[in-house]
């Protein structure tokens, strides 16, 4: 019986006769105990910089840029801890902005910003949205030396300090998320975010999931946050229980590159080959809606080896009860890729063409989908599930039915990956 999560609960299920399984789990840290006393340690003596009440005066304006609700980062622990440090260095409530970095995802709403925050620092302090559409809301910081497009919200530019939050995680971008992402595409323009999601970034071989060096998306984030002025980061390192094994505070590449050490060790794993059928896990809230589930195939699919074989298929349990998605970035994906007859002819147009940000979901996907099928099981938006060219399941029953007609055998070997998004299989 293997078990992987569904919306906020689990789907157990068991393999059909014929078919071989195995699991790919990372590996368990020893969880931290006493999570706020170790935010506080971290902050009393930060990775290569002074404490932040140190580093902070009563006259400074403050922006803190904060995860949004798509993302694990446990920001009502993280974020109150960084507003003691500011009280504590006489920094009035009034001169602090708390920015939601959304990126080009929607606006989050006044229940969100409370669990990210809690409702007492909603209620006391300012919190807003980024709006990456919006020209007079971000500063222009030049081009990189490849000429990339750096831009970044207005708030956060005009800070006397800037500080984020985090997780560190695998991504399929960047390598390792957290950092100075949460700044660098999180409160990014529309150009900064077209330009590094565009089709030579995606099928740059250096743009690869666990992959820092040579990582072209990695080096744009890092001179975005430079230049943006990010000095202060928080970022954690979380298990595939979403236990916390890892936290530092401090100059943000310094503590980045200690806590992707620590990532590398617990989601890194090893496999022996490459498989028919692969299940990914995905689990609330990144299964809430298309967009962001079918990231849990991209990612099994561009491991530094492909997870499984061309031709086969990937499984993903997924509810989806908002659909494709809502915001600006999900609509775009929906309409690219919901508009193609094929996979070849759409990877063609947008090469040729580009596309806006928030398309190159449909970009990736499309290159997954050339190549394997990618099966939605539990979707309570089939029809959606259709029209992005993808098979929806009622069950997993079905889902393994369907993967053996589409193979065409039954003996298929199959690896389960609860947590697909926090796993990375490297085939040895």
């Amino acid at each position: 019986m293997y078990t992987v999560p569904f919306g906020k609960s689990d789907l157990q299920f068991d393999l059909p006769p014929g078919m071989t399984g195995a699991l790919a789990v990372s590996l368990s840290g020893s969880p931290i105990r006493d999570l706020e006393g170790a935010i506080e340690e971290t902050l009393a003596a930060p990775v290569d910089a002074p404490p932040l009440r140190e580093m902070a005066s009563p006259r400074d304006k403050i922006c803190i840029v904060f995860t949004d609700i798509t993302r694990a980062s446990p920001d009502h622990l993280l974020v109150p801890a960084l507003l003691r440090e500011l009280e504590a260095a006489g920094v009035p409530d009034d001169r602090i902005t708390l920015l939601c970095g959304v990126g080009l995802h929607r606006p989050s709403t006044p229940e969100e910003k409370a669990i990210k925050l809690g409702q007492d620092v909603v209620a006391r302090y300012r919190v807003v949205d980024h709006h990456a559409e919006d020209p007079n809301a971000t500063v222009d910081l030049g081009r990189t030396e490849t000429g990339i497009p750096l831009t970044v919200n207005r708030l956060a530019y005009e800070a006397d300090l800037l500080i984020a939050t985090g997780i560190v995680e695998p991504h399929q971008f960047a390598g390792y998320s957290g950092g100075r992402k949460t700044v660098a595409i999180g409160a990014a323009g529309e150009a900064t975010i077209a330009s590094t999601h565009g089709p030579g970034m995606m099928d740059h071989p250096g743009t690869r999931l666990g992959r820092i060096e040579g990582n072209p998306f990695h080096e744009a984030a890092n001179e975005a946050a430079r230049r943006a002025g990010l000095r202060f980061i928080l970022n954690m390192v979380l298990d595939d229980r979403k236990h916390p094994v890892a936290v530092l505070a401090g100059k943000p590449e310094a503590a980045f590159r200690r806590l992707v050490a620590e990532a590398r060790r617990i989601y890194e794993v090893p496999i022996p080959g490459q498989v028919d059928v692969a299940v990914a896990g995905v689990g609330f809230p990144k299964d809430a809606n298309i967009y962001q589930a079918c990231r849990a195939a991209s990612y099994l699919f561009f491991a530094p080896v492909p997870v499984v074989r061309d031709g086969g298929v990937i499984i993903v349990p997924a509810p989806t009860p908002e659909g494709a998605g809502h915001g600006t970035g999900e609509r775009r994906f929906f309409e690219k890729i919901s508009g193609a007859s094929n996979m070849a002819s759409l990877l063609r147009e947008m090469r040729a063409s580009g596309y806006p940000p928030g398309a190159q979901r449909a970009f990736i996907m499309a290159k997954v989908l050339e190549r394997v099928r990618v099966i939605v099981v539990g979707s309570q938006t089939p029809d959606i599930v259709r029209q992005v060219h993808m098979i929806p399941a009622h069950d997993m029953e079905d889902a393994f039915r369907i993967s053996a007609q589409n193979i065409g055998r039954r003996d298929l070997e199959v690896l389960v990956v609860p947590h697909a998004l926090l796993t990375l299989p490297i085939v040895s």
